[in-house]
């Protein structure tokens, strides 16, 4: 279990995240969403031990990540949106890496590589950027980590490795895993992230899983135009549109529309979600 609890973090006069609380258990994986600058990656590497709140705390199983001690490192995996070239073949980078995992999983990893279409005694300074990408995920997943950090990690990826990496989150993490993934990519992953965690203006606008999105808003996917309608988006054969659900009706939630709904009515979804 992560409990933030009123965490702060500046770059100098900048005030990036303030008064943050929430807690992440195993089991999901987290959608962290948000505009350009609002802190999305500050909160990643502060999760991570990277960085050091400047107030309040993170707590990962009684233990704080900024001490860096050896047992957190062990069970945790960040990977940046820029992952680096190594000077040595894939598998070797594997062999020679996994060990600082305890759960590292040598067969694992040669069988995601394989998935993604990328050859294990490929030189990795030597791969192209998404190749380079599949590797690290590959290598990522292979340490069956408790704790996963994603900082965009479908940038690069092209169609068919962005359905195999869905594929892959799916089918090679534990449901013990506490997985958060931070994207601008909302369409390559809203099929398999739940809760959705909304960055804004400094603090979480939205921390809220599929269900209770549903059972707050409804989306209409007709052609019969609705007056109170919080957002409506054209599509090529009628429209999206979102409304307050009043009637506890299910309907699938569309996460790109969620967001900017989110965006347009901000007071009003967060009074809905944070009563």
């Amino acid at each position: 279990m992560v409990t933030i609890n009123n965490l702060a973090f500046s770059y100098g006069p900048k005030t990036v995240l303030k008064n943050i609380s929430m807690k992440l258990s195993g089991g999901n994986i987290y959608g962290l969403l948000g505009e350009n600058g609002v802190g999305k990656t500050t909160l990643l590497t502060l999760l991570c031990g990277l960085k050091k709140p400047q107030a309040g705390s993170i707590d990962v199983d009684g233990r704080n990540p900024f001490d860096r001690l050896p047992s957190t490192l062990s069970e945790q995996f960040y990977l940046p949106e820029e992952v680096s070239p190594f000077h040595a073949r894939a598998i070797d980078f594997a062999r020679e890496n996994g060990v600082f995992w305890p759960g590292f999983d040598l067969q694992k990893f040669e069988t995601i590589l394989k998935e993604f279409q990328v050859e294990q005694d490929q030189r990795m300074d030597a791969m192209s950027a998404g190749q380079l990408k599949k590797a690290w995920i590959s290598f990522a997943l292979a340490c069956n980590a408790k704790y996963y950090y994603l900082d965009e990690p479908t940038n690069g990826l092209d169609i068919p490795s962005k359905a195999q990496f869905r594929k892959a989150m799916t089918k090679y993490t534990s449901e013990e895993s506490a997985i958060v993934i931070s994207t601008h990519q909302v369409r390559d992953l809203e099929n398999i992230i739940d809760p959705i965690i909304i960055l804004d203006n400094q603090a979480v606008l939205v921390n809220a899983s599929m269900e209770e999105i549903s059972k707050q808003l409804f989306f209409d996917y007709g052609n019969e135009l609705r007056p109170d309608a919080l957002y409506l988006e054209q599509t090529p054969g009628g429209c999206i549109q979102v409304y307050r659900n009043t009637t506890g009706e299910e309907s699938k939630v569309n996460v790109e529309a969620f967001f900017n709904t989110v965006h347009a009515h901000k007071n009003l979804i967060n009074s809905m979600f944070n009563q």
